[in-house]
This record gives structure tokens, C-alpha cells and sequence, in this order.
């Protein structure tokens, strides 16, 4: 099992290939989407990583998947464009998955 990561920056990409983590860049929603579904199709990747702002652009469709597919998990990471801190982040999602406010 693996990490996949769809990012905006090609340097945030750059950096995780030297972690071991492969990725794609997207820039548009829809390119976003279909990263999304292709790494969500994969059998071998266990989380996805996505950054802030591409999540922001799908939103209603990564919260779908998040409660409709048991794996694999996506998970927000903090970019370039990070306007609130990862603690927010990990809270709203806590909230949103079991409806409890941290």
C-alpha cells in the first residue's frame, strides 16, 4: 500500500517524490477530479494526499467520496496557499466525518 499525492505546486510534488510518494500536478477542477477518481481506482494506493486548495475546488465531491468509500483515505496537507493552520483543517474534518466538534 502506497501514498499518492494530486497537488497544485510542482515543488510540493518534487518534494514528496523525495520521500518516496508519487503525484501529479492539476491546476483546473476537472483535471482534479479525474487524478482523484484514478487514484481512488487504484488498488495499490492506501491515502491520497491533496492539497488545500484543490480540495477547496471539489469539495462536495472529495466530502462524497470520503463518506461513500471505505478506502482509500484522502487526506488534506497544507500548501503554499494555506490561509488557516492544518489544526483547523483536522478538526472541520473530524466534525464533518462523526459530528463531533473538537
Amino acid at each position: 500500500m502506497k501514498f499518492y499525492l494530486i497537488s497544485d505546486n510542482i515543488d510540493t510534488v518534487t518534494g514528496m517524490r523525495l520521500a518516496g510518494i508519487e503525484g501529479e500536478v492539476c491546476h483546473e477542477a476537472e483535471e482534479t477530479r479525474k487524478a482523484l477518481l484514478a487514484a481512488m481506482d487504484n488498488r495499490e494506493v492506501a491515502v491520497i494526499l491533496m492539497t488545500g486548495k484543490l480540495i477547496g475546488m471539489i469539495e462536495d465531491e472529495v466530502n462524497e467520496l470520503k463518506l461513500t468509500r471505505p478506502s482509500p483515505i484522502i487526506s488534506e496537507i497544507p500548501d503554499r496557499h494555506a490561509a488557516q493552520d492544518v489544526t483547523a483543517s483536522i478538526s472541520r474534518y473530524v466534525e464533518e466525518a462523526i459530528g463531533i466538534k473538537l
